[in-house]
């Protein structure tokens, strides 16, 4: 089962809670190295983990979509409004195929 296959920013559902785009897969506890490697291969995960220090629960899919593991939301997008916080609408189609919420 893909979400939004056929894009190049595509995110598929890899299994159930597991979203992977081109670049990395993520759970409902972040960004994983492991999920990487088995859904994306090896040399994927050491691209990726190889970028330096980057936060694991806070995470922009290819396709814009991004995720916060303790808020447990996944928004339209990372920007922040005037008043200091997330300003992207939730995506409930994100939040729960990537949180079953």
């Amino acid at each position: 089962m893909c979400a939004n296959a056929g894009t190049s920013g595509s995110v598929q559902l890899r299994a159930p809670g597991v979203l992977c785009d081109r670049f990395m897969c993520a759970d409902d506890k972040g960004i994983s190295r492991s999920l990487t490697e088995r859904y994306l291969g090896g040399h994927a995960a050491t691209r990726l983990f190889s970028q330096g220090d980057f936060s694991l629960t806070e995470f922009t899919f290819a396709n814009g979509i991004f995720c916060d593991v303790k808020e447990r939301v996944c928004r339209i997008n990372r920007y922040y409004g005037e008043n200091g916080k997330r300003s992207g609408a939730i995506s409930k189609k994100y939040t729960a195929l990537l949180f079953g919420k």
